[in-house]
């Protein structure tokens, strides 16, 4: 026999190849199954309908955070985000078309997932990671740029919803991720940087028209925003892109 030879029809080579095969099969095995620890169990659309379960979805694996609390992956009993909405068509996966008010319907690029009703918070203990500059005066507008507090606030149609009352600033990325908008009837709103278009003569957003700005999301605590309260603000303006006037859903040509 040949050397590497361990009799002679099998060699040292062959049964490499054979546990590399194993190997790597036993890892296509575990990258699918932990593919699918977020976003399941799957919804199949219909009113108390089964949940997709089974392979490849995994057991529920136990992971506890910093703060103490313990999270289930997948978790089998977690909420889900509600939306008012009616299939378009009778069969399974048709396009939902909303009903009511389309920027609080929860769908399209309204959707939003039920994050936790908590704020985002830094790595110290019991510092808010998003909070707004009169709280931590030691953040600022670079010199160089527009400070938008005091300006007006634009609509989509040109109208002024209200006047920038503060800026919300992400302490650990150290970028300004909300402007505070002070409506005319005293209460305020968050509005997310990226739909705002800032100058010096105004912030104009073009998501929503300043009538819409009264239903946006309120904050159950003036000086924090929970996850939960972050996707619902987010959601509501991205459902704007769509839905704030019925021309805006018509072909372009």
């Amino acid at each position: 026999m040949e050397t590497g030879a361990i009799t002679q029809y099998v060699d040292v080579a062959q049964i490499v190849l054979y546990v590399f095969w194993a190997f790597f099969a036993g890892l296509i095995y575990y990258l699918v199954r932990e593919n699918h620890r977020e976003g399941y169990p799957m919804d199949n659309g219909r009113d108390n309908g089964p949940k997709i379960t089974g392979w490849p979805v995994p057991d529920p694996v136990s992971y506890k955070m910093a703060d103490g609390r313990v999270l289930l992956a997948p978790d089998f009993n977690r909420p889900d985000g509600t939306y008012s909405a009616e299939p378009s068509h009778p069969w399974i996966g048709a396009p939902l078309e909303p009903v009511g008010d389309p920027l609080l319907a929860g769908v399209g690029p309204g959707g939003w997932a039920q994050r936790a009703d908590h704020p985002d918070m830094m790595s110290t203990p019991g510092e808010l990671r998003i909070v707004p500059l009169r709280e931590h005066p030691d953040h600022g507008v670079a010199k160089q740029d527009v400070d938008p507090r005091g300006l007006p606030v634009f609509g989509k149609d040109g109208a002024v919803a209200g006047k920038v009352a503060d800026l919300w600033v992400d302490r650990s990325e150290i970028l300004f991720r909300y402007l505070e908008v002070a409506l005319p009837d005293t209460r305020t709103v968050l509005v997310p940087v990226p739909f705002c278009r800032i100058k010096a003569s105004g912030v104009t957003v073009n998501a929503v028209l300043a009538s819409q700005f009264a239903n946006v999301p309120q904050l159950r605590t003036p000086n924090q925003v929970t996850l939960l309260e972050e996707e619902k603000i987010s959601a509501y303006y991205g459902a704007g892109l769509l839905y704030a006037t019925p021309d805006i859903q018509e072909p372009l040509f």
